[in-house]
């Protein structure tokens, strides 16, 4: 009786499309072939699947928010805020995503993970090119990354832009001298290859903002979509830790870092560090 409803429905759908001879279909449009032809597990354990799957998902994800993020530099830039407001709000949600991530891979065990984290040999996390390009694009620039691509040259071409390019926060501080708040000119030439420092006229332009709401309301707008991007990656980094901390302990990474060690480290980091040293002023 189901199959019978299941098949009327389908009929009463007259406009359906169901000849794709000379047509592009879903699984082209999303070159699903190769795609789902991608999860080539070196181990025949069932969970070696999972590691897989969530870790080319999360970098799908990372895909995404540097294009979100590289889009939102270009934005503030040419001085279109509102156009920035929704590219930064979409990164806030991606973030939700690759946090959640970290409760799927949480459910393969210890012993589990031992059955196949040989077969990594030394593949990493931490080698993964495009949570770097996050970090750039965010403005924490570390010059031994770079050297991890050397060897590629189209790689390193990308990294290199980011790391020599103006960071989010960067263009972001940018925004407030053209509203005519006093910003140091050393922070508005740095060299945007260093990883930024605090500044007290930045901070002051900043509380400026949060105590003239309505005279500032898109700088205000900027300053918590920061907040939002800041708060979500300490959680996903949080998750991280805590993750490979719940399945290897304090073991030594594949990638040779100290695993929960290292992660436990740049918990404390701050890419928009005023916008959270204002919160104790205001």
């Amino acid at each position: 009786m189901n199959e019978n409803k299941s098949n009327d429905s389908f009929k009463s759908e007259e406009g359906i499309h169901t000849d794709f001879s000379d047509d592009m279909t879903y699984g082209d449009y999303l070159q699903l072939d190769t795609l789902l032809a991608s999860q080539n597990r070196l181990s025949d354990h069932h969970d070696e699947m999972l590691f897989i799957v969530i870790h080319q998902v999360s970098e799908l994800w990372l895909k995404l928010i540097i294009h979100e993020t590289q889009a939102a530099i270009a934005a503030i830039q040419r001085n279109d805020l509102q156009a920035s407001f929704k590219m930064l709000a979409r990164v806030s949600k991606i973030q939700s995503q690759i946090i959640q991530a970290w409760d799927v891979l949480s459910t393969l065990t210890p012993a589990e993970y031992m059955e196949f984290r040989d077969k990594l040999a030394n593949a990493s996390g931490f080698q993964s090119y495009q949570y770097r390009l996050v970090e750039f694009v965010l403005g924490y620039k570390t010059p031994h990354i770079l050297k991890i691509y050397k060897d590629n040259p189209e790689l390193y071409a990308i990294l290199e832009k980011a790391y020599y390019g103006p960071g989010l926060y960067d263009v972001a501080i940018q925004a407030l001298a053209r509203e005519g708040f006093s910003i140091d000119k050393n922070v508005l030439e740095r060299d945007f290859s260093k990883t930024y420092e605090k500044d007290a006229t930045v901070e002051q332009a900043w509380l400026d903002v949060y105590n003239d709401v309505e005279r500032y309301w898109n700088l205000y707008q900027l300053a918590e979509k920061l907040v939002d991007i800041e708060d979500r990656f300490q959680q996903w980094r949080f998750r991280h830790m805590k993750t490979v901390e719940r399945i290897i302990g304090y073991k030594t990474g594949t990638g040779g870092s100290s695993g929960v060690g290292y992660l436990k480290k740049v918990l404390d980091h701050y890419f928009f560090p005023e916008l959270w040293d204002i919160r104790t002023k205001l």
